[in-house]
């Protein structure tokens, strides 16, 4: 068997004397008429809609002036407060009926799916309509240590609560649900068999790898909590649109008021989705070999390449 020789470069393989070299390739990118097409169109539609409401019967000085009015502020702080009650009690209940519908007692477990069966399959507002009356069904509320007329247990403030984090907490136990069960049983099985119970177990080992599932699809949970608060305007709880709605009342500036909800309803979601973007990122240090950057980042990143740029310049 002969080895291998390396090629020797010989005649053939020199280019001839006086020939020149081939010339580069010019990659000629294609041209997306579709694109330039479809971007005329969007800003020429974005720019007939601008003009409608700039000549619509609409008072644009008044939303500035209303936009920092005290009964305004006063009803964004009761949004937020009561969707931050309602969070946190959807929450906990969550977690609850979380563990329960994946319990092998079939009690617990029926009754985990029943409730969240029912209240995923009824509108909020008529969860809300029914709380606010529920004294024409419980006129006096008696808890044999406590008694009391309905329409003073059940506040419009009560109501809300009950309205928005019973539903939530149907939703959010089907968000813990899939969290707890992403996490491999391989950990479970070691907790027991270095003696933990199963609470031990859940609160220790698998609740705080689920929670990397859990946070995104509860933030995006959250940001919509701040949106459909506004539905209990309809057992007179005075937060953002209700407070928006007096002044409207008053001022006969309907369609302003709304703009200025809308403002404030856009801020407040603006606010606690970046507050959300971080909270993401730090449960998401165990799954990433490195972190994307974040927005600040890329912003200082490029700020510091265009001034080497210029430097070099």
């Amino acid at each position: 068997m002969t080895d291998k020789l390396d090629k020797v470069p010989g005649p053939a393989d020199t280019p001839p004397a006086g020939s020149l070299p081939p010339e580069a390739i010019k990659a000629i990118p294609v041209r997306h008429f579709g694109r330039w097409v479809s971007a005329v169109v969007v800003i020429g539609l974005v720019v007939m809609l601008a003009v409608a409401f700039s000549q619509g019967n609409v008072r644009w000085a008044t939303v500035p002036e209303k936009l920092f009015d005290p009964t305004i502020l006063r009803g964004m702080l009761n949004t937020i407060w009561i969707s931050v009650a309602s969070m946190a009690l959807g929450l906990v209940l969550g977690v609850l009926f979380a563990v329960m519908r994946l319990s092998k007692n079939p009690v617990t477990s029926t009754i985990a799916w029943f409730y969240i069966w029912f209240f995923r399959g009824t509108p909020v507002y008529v969860q809300l309509l029914i709380w606010f009356n529920l004294a024409l069904i419980f006129p006096v509320l008696n808890l044999g240590f406590y008694k009391d007329e309905m329409t003073q247990v059940m506040t419009p403030f009560l109501a809300a609560l009950l309205g928005l984090g019973l539903n939530e907490g149907a939703y959010m136990a089907e968000i813990v649900r899939a969290g707890i069960q992403s996490v491999d049983e391989g950990q479970s099985e070691a907790s027991h068999a270095l003696g933990m119970t199963r609470t031990q177990t859940m609160r220790r080992i698998v609740l705080p790898q689920a929670m990397r599932v859990i946070v995104p699809p509860s933030g995006n949970e959250f940001i919509n909590m701040l949106k459909t608060s506004s539905l209990v305007v309809a057992v007179q709880y005075p937060e953002l649109l209700r407070a928006a709605q007096d002044i409207a009342s008053t001022s006969f500036a309907v369609m302003e008021m709304f703009f200025v909800a809308s403002i404030w309803y856009l801020v407040l979601t603006s606010v606690f989705s970046v507050g959300q973007y971080y909270l993401e990122r730090r449960y998401a240090r165990g799954s990433l070999r490195s972190l994307p950057p974040t927005p600040l980042q890329k912003i200082k990143a490029n700020l510091s390449r265009f001034s080497n740029r210029k430097a070099v310049a």
